[in-house]
């Protein structure tokens, strides 16, 4: 998922976002401006071209606004999130239909942040970061609560549990300032369905949060840490141009992709701007009675990999990695080797994945993160719909 940085955030009603916001006067497909609206695979677009042999099968597309998760059901029906970054989305989690339109989730009350229910944070999807299916066919929404990554809503952090077959939401998880800070992003998630705790990768400050589901209690775990952190001497490019903010800072993005061994005994995580993986036994992350050093004492290092965003392991425990700087999906092998599955220049700064329900079909979102104004100079370059694509797996 992508990882907490000073975008510059713009409260328009989104009716007005194509005119008034920088980089969305672009050729755009008729979409409903009123919400994110999926367009057909033939709209007119500046993106790149697909290759000839890619793999990659789009399942929607969005011109507006910035997409970045997604979450599939063992049923098929699929979820992607929209956070409030440079826009205000109508619909900031929402069910992709099969006809590629969108459906706020899991109803128009918990897609609305206005003036009239600032005073009930808890209700509301407030920057919804990420979308995730668990074993069991629960989807969990994770919302830092950081609109335009401006600092957290008082209140707002929260994990939600939600049941696909009642479209209600059936746990509630608010994480206490203690654990989830003014200045932190609560970034992407995974599910112990066998212990019946949550992971949560934490970019803002730099840190694990772990979540006991039974009880609710969240804890903040190697806060600052070196395998928290991420490297702003490695000169990390996306598209060729390295990433540069307006006041000339290189990027530095802490821990963002996590993912959860099959066995659910290792969590596997890493800094975005970082060419090193790391892991750790799942059982020691939730043993309260271990201090930080100890728990720091237990981290493996795997060694080089490529810079990522988001990250998933399959049924063989082969980790995917969204490889942004060569527009490719990669793949690192139990053995630790490094292999391409596909490079296409369509996936711009490819983000999050997601499996089928048979393990089969791996899907993938693009966000283009590195067309935002904050990396070119306070002006959009974004010229690209933003995808869900999906491929089968060999």
């Amino acid at each position: 998922m992508n990882p907490a940085f000073p975008f510059r955030f713009c409260l328009l009603n989104i009716g007005l976002a194509a005119a008034l916001l920088p980089g969305c006067n672009s050729p755009a497909p008729a979409t409903d401006v009123n919400g994110p609206t999926a367009t057909s695979d033939s709209a007119q677009t500046a993106a790149p071209v697909a290759p000839a042999n890619s793999p990659l099968q789009v399942v929607a597309q969005f011109r507006e606004p910035q997409m970045v998760g997604v979450a599939v059901l063992p049923d098929g029906r699929v979820f992607a999130d929209f956070p409030r970054w440079d826009n205000n989305p109508v619909n900031p989690v929402a069910e992709v239909m099969p006809d590629g339109s969108v459906k706020g989730y899991p109803d128009a009350d918990w897609c609305a942040w206005n003036e009239t229910v600032k005073n009930e944070p808890q209700k509301h999807w407030i920057c919804p970061q990420s979308v995730h299916a668990d074993k069991t066919g629960m989807l969990w929404v994770l919302d830092p609560a950081s609109p335009g990554i401006k600092g957290t809503v008082p209140g707002g952090p929260k994990l939600v549990k939600i049941d696909p077959k009642t479209d209600k939401v059936v746990q509630n998880i608010s994480i206490p300032e203690s654990v989830a800070s003014r200045k932190s992003y609560l970034n992407d998630v995974r599910i112990d369905t066998q212990n019946q705790y949550a992971y949560i990768t934490e970019s803002g400050v730099g840190s694990l949060v772990v979540v006991d589901l039974k009880s609710g209690k969240a804890r903040k775990l190697l806060a600052g840490h070196s395998s928290m952190m991420g490297d702003t001497t490695l000169n990390i490019k996306a598209d060729g141009k390295e990433l540069i903010d307006a006041t000339g800072k290189r990027a530095r993005f802490n821990a963002d992709g996590i993912a959860l061994s099959q066995d659910m005994q290792y969590l596997y995580w890493k800094p975005l701007t970082s060419y090193t993986l790391f892991r750790i036994k799942t059982a020691a992350l939730r043993n309260p009675a271990l201090s930080d050093a100890q728990l720091a004492s237990q981290i493996e290092d795997l060694g080089k990999v490529p810079a990522s965003d988001g990250m998933e392991i399959d049924a063989a425990n082969n980790l995917y990695l969204s490889a942004f700087e060569d527009h490719s999906i990669k793949r690192r092998t139990p053995a630790g080797k490094i292999e391409t599955v596909v490079q296409d220049p369509r996936l711009e700064w490819p983000d999050t994945f997601a499996f089928s329900g048979d393990g089969k079909t791996l899907y993938v979102t693009t966000s283009a993160i590195h067309k935002t104004p904050t990396w070119n100079k306070g002006i959009g370059k974004q010229d690209q719909p933003y995808y869900i694509f999906k491929m089968a797996l060999k």
